[in-house]
């Protein structure tokens, strides 16, 4: 998934949250006639308004939250006289699209036309939010007391997460009516535009630049020793996990700092609606205050002297312009203990998102490797392939690109010659033992599978008498893949399709690398954009090639990213059976960036240690 926030940034300038003007509706036509009707009757029973399209007239409600930024300018309203009926919400959005002229507490009587929005438009796949466009708007009394807010716990989330699609729909959940008490996204989509609460909850992912947290109302699902909520399966989702974003004014009270692991303690009460990104996001008139959880960050332990360290590490986009590279210095040396062979991913260009055709990234490097000897840490030596300009995907004019460290006190590095962009290499068998025809060098750059993506690269070193084979990856990413809260159950993941010829590229490289030589040391690692129990790494894995270390640690503890709430594995270490079978091996994700808010990278880097 992207490393940096830049199509966020973009779509956000767009539409804040979202705004019934530039986006899809799903809409029937409208009819000239208007009944009155109530909030529950504009709701219905499925995710889709069995009204949109109409004209409403004099639907009231009491006002509970007025959002009056960005694009989606507008109110909530919900209808204290609630129906017999847990799949009808009593609340609606009303989209007022400039700032609109109600308080909280007012009782509103509502004409205007119900649509269907879709966050993000319809490609996204999101669910659609019911609202009211369009409106005359008339303030009946002011000062109301608000509807009691609905609580949301552990007691009133189901454990199952969403229904199957209908086929018939292809795959929608949209016009199945709703299960409140038996799925958990039925049960959210049940309270849409109400008035909810929860209590002291756990953060489970930190505070992020548009100011938004993810808390746990499950305090026991799928949790780990640092406060996260593990992802360890498509079929076992996180159920409790919610968005909270603020309708306070930043000016008066501003948006608290919150890691993983610390608490958002009391109550937080407001609206509960559906945002392009992550769903279900409570928009907080009341925001509880944040608890230190303690989390630290994490240091690995220093390898001994028989021992080869090598470690993988996302940078995100590093490039001269930025000011990471004395933290990131520090991480290494401090945290990681200089490893002696660091794989990194998405290091940028000398000029970074600059498009003038620059490749070479010497100075991005030199700039890193000279901080790390600042640090207390030795002085690197590096190779890398330049790819060719703007065909490695990632920001355009970045060329981002892997490049192999290693510590040339411990290690040595195979150079020879041939290794270019485009030229693919190759496996000799030279005196019964496996050897590059070009070092460093990149996996078939001309297959489709690495079209507008990361070539891996491959480097031959040589630790203390024995040659050890690395391959460093940046997997395509997540993006375009259908949400956890799609309309589409199970969701989409059409992005893996590129991830799977990608992973059986690299795969037949090292059945190559094995086929000469049947006990060679093959390391395998980088930023697969993928998990640990997925059909990528199954195909990596395939016919015993490779084999992923985080799977050594306990299902708690195997991630490296945290994202929706989710603490997931993108970042693998996979090993040849040589290095499996001498079971002295050492496999840690050292967590310091991932569950922080002031974190240098979204990534947490890994490393493993082994006797070659």
């Amino acid at each position: 998934m992207p490393s940096k926030s830049s199509a966020r940034t973009a779509a956000l300038t767009v539409a804040a949250v979202c705004s019934a003007v530039s986006a899809v509706a799903l809409t029937a036509p409208a009819h000239a006639d208007a009944a009155p009707v109530r909030i529950h009757d504009v709701q219905g029973t499925t995710r889709l308004s069995p009204l949109a399209g109409r004209l409403v007239t004099d639907v009231t409600g009491i006002v509970t939250g007025v959002r009056s930024y960005g694009s989606s300018r507008g109110f909530w309203m919900q209808d204290p006289q609630t129906d017999d009926d847990p799949a009808t919400s009593e609340g609606v959005f009303v989209f007022t699209s400039s700032a609109p002229k109600v308080a909280v507490g007012d009782a509103v009587k509502v004409t205007g036309t119900v649509s269907e929005y879709v966050p993000g438009g319809a490609s996204t796949g999101n669910q659609s939010v019911t609202e009211i466009v369009r409106p005359t708007v008339t303030v009946v009394s002011s000062g109301n007391e608000l509807p009691a807010a609905t609580v949301v716990d552990s007691r009133s989330v189901p454990d199952r997460y969403a229904p199957a699609g209908d086929e018939a729909a292809g795959g929608s959940v949209n016009g199945l009516t709703l299960r409140p008490r038996a799925y958990a996204l039925d049960h959210y989509e049940s309270l849409e535009g109400m008035n909810v609460r929860i209590g002291s909850s756990r953060v489970v992912t930190a505070t992020d630049p548009y100011d938004e947290l993810w808390v746990t109302v499950k305090p026991h699902e799928n949790d780990n020793r640092r406060g996260g909520a593990v992802y360890g399966s498509y079929t076992d989702q996180n159920t409790g996990r919610l968005q909270i974003q603020s309708l306070i004014p930043a000016a008066t009270r501003p948006f608290p700092t919150a890691h993983v692991g610390d608490v958002l303690e009391g109550t937080t009460e407001g609206p509960l609606d559906y945002s392009q990104y992550g769903g279900y996001t409570l928009t907080a008139r009341t925001l509880g205050t944040v608890a230190d959880g303690g989390t630290e960050r994490e240091t690995t332990r220093a390898q001994a002297r028989g021992e080869l360290a090598v470690a993988t590490y996302n940078v995100e986009n590093l490039d001269p312009s930025d000011d990471t590279f004395a933290a990131h210095a520090r991480a290494i040396v401090g945290n990681l203990r200089s490893p002696d062979i660091l794989s990194l991913e998405e290091v940028q260009d000398n000029n970074g998102a600059t498009d003038d055709g620059t490749v070479a990234a010497d100075e991005t490097v030199g700039e890193l490797i000279d901080a790390i000897v600042a640090a207390g840490g030795p002085r690197y030596d590096w190779r890398s392939v330049d790819p060719a300009d703007k065909a490695d995907g990632g920001e355009p004019g970045g060329n981002i690109r892997q490049v192999f460290l290693f510590n040339p006190e411990r290690v040595s590095f195979t150079d020879r010659a041939g290794g270019d962009a485009t030229t693919a290499v190759g496996v000799e068998k030279v005196r019964g033992k496996a050897r590059l025809t070009a070092s460093p060098a990149r996996i078939a750059p001309a297959d489709a599978a690495w079209e507008n993506s990361r070539k891996p690269l491959v480097g031959e070193f040589v630790f203390r008498g024995r040659t050890v084979f690395v391959v460093a990856n940046h997997f395509a990413s997540k993006g375009g893949d259908q949400g956890l809260t799609s309309q589409y159950q199970p969701p989409v993941r059409s992005s893996e399709t590129q991830r799977h010829r990608q992973a059986a590229a690299v795969n037949s490289f090292v059945k190559d690398v094995l086929k000469a030589q049947r006990n060679a040391d093959v390391i395998a690692l980088g930023d697969l954009n993928d998990f640990e129990f997925s059909r990528t790494t199954q195909l990596l894995e395939d016919g015993g090639a490779l084999w992923s270390a985080i799977k050594s640690l306990p299902r708690s503890e195997r991630y490296t990213y945290v994202y929706q709430g989710n603490s997931q594995a993108l970042d693998q270490i996979l090993v040849s059976p040589s290095i499996r079978a001498k079971g002295s091996f050492t496999y840690d994700s050292v967590h310091i960036n991932a569950e922080f808010a002031d974190q240098i990278s979204d990534h947490d880097p890994q490393v493993l240690r082994f006797r070659p």
